[in-house]
């Protein structure tokens, strides 16, 4: 049975390539670096909204840790090819935000995650609201 691919998430689109760094020894994109990919297009995707992480833990006091990430692996991605990595808000929360993410190869599905984060106390890792000024952007005030 062929699971049909959905189509790409519309919402932040962030391009990266594939470097030997991030492959196994047969040149495969190894499975944890998904991850690192879709934490990199969520920090960016931040930045679009106006967010820097180290401003938000400096003035702020606040960070966001990964508290839970559900992934499923499609199709491979290899060394040396171009891939978009794809966010868009899936519920938010005003201590928390939950993503919806993909990695694409043109029109191929490559892996698609949904990933929770929290925000906490930069000094106590408690959780706690996130600022005001990222729940109004997100529309949440």
């Amino acid at each position: 049975m062929t699971i049909p691919t959905p189509p790409p998430i519309a919402g932040f689109r962030w391009p990266l390539r594939i470097y030997w760094e991030d492959t196994d020894a047969g040149g495969v994109v190894f499975y944890a670096n998904y991850l690192k990919f879709f934490e990199r297009a969520r920090t960016e995707w931040l930045r679009e909204l106006g967010f820097s992480q180290e401003a938000m833990r400096l003035q702020e006091a606040a960070m966001f840790v990964v508290t839970d990430t559900a992934v499923r692996y499609r199709q491979p991605a290899r060394l040396d090819d171009r891939i978009e990595v794809t966010v868009r808000l899936a519920e938010a929360g005003r201590a928390s935000l939950v993503l919806d993410q993909q990695a694409w190869r043109e029109d191929t599905l490559l892996a698609e995650g949904r990933i929770r984060i929290g925000c906490v106390d930069a000094a106590t890792l408690r959780p706690r609201r996130m600022p005001a000024s990222l729940l109004s952007v997100l529309g949440l005030s």
